[in-house]
């Protein structure tokens, strides 16, 4: 059963992505060759496939970029050894910003965090030069262990995550402003 809360990250549901066994595509993009093992799907995201990803029957991922350029969410895709130092710096970073809405899941790997920082419709280009800003920024307080996405170097198609397994943190509101 799928218990994770994503309505906090407004979830893209519309197409989704199956991983598949086998290599689909192979895209050129910016002088690099990219495999593609994830199949597009041109059809509403279901709670049963959110229930099978769950179960861990298939693995599904989800758009950052919708149809009309438009992007939700930066997320920081961190793979590194310690999260809950990262957590930290990363909120208290993202405070100093002005961000109040952001929400860290576990990735199916122990230890690996998406951070979702709800930004609301934002222009790609904004998005990404903010996804930049902004690990350019955490990276001058701790080693840089992660990827941001949207992510310009990437193909459009590949600017997907898969679908969190479980919620790690969230941080809403600003009950916290007033002790600052």
């Amino acid at each position: 059963m799928y218990n994770v809360d994503v309505t906090l990250i407004k979830l893209i549901k519309k197409p989704y992505f199956i991983k598949r066994d086998k290599i689909l595509n192979k895209i050129s993009h910016k002088g690099r060759t990219y495999f593609d093992k994830y199949e597009q799907i041109d059809a509403m995201l279901t709670r049963t496939l959110m229930n099978e990803h769950g179960d861990k029957k298939v693995t599904i991922a989800h758009p950052l970029i919708n149809e009309r350029d438009k992007v939700e969410n930066i997320v920081f895709d961190y793979n590194g050894r310690d999260p809950e130092k990262f957590w930290h710096r990363a909120q208290l970073m993202l405070r100093e910003e002005g961000f109040l809405n952001f929400t860290a899941y576990e990735s199916k790997t122990p230890g690996h965090l998406h951070l979702y920082i709800h930004k609301g419709h934002t222009t790609l280009q904004e998005a990404y030069q903010l996804a930049q800003r902004l690990s350019a920024k955490l990276a001058q307080k701790l080693p840089k262990q992660w990827k941001m996405y949207p992510n310009p170097d990437l193909p459009r198609d590949f600017n997907i995550l898969n679908l969190p397994y479980k919620l790690y943190k969230k941080e809403r509101g600003s009950s916290w402003s007033r002790h600052m």
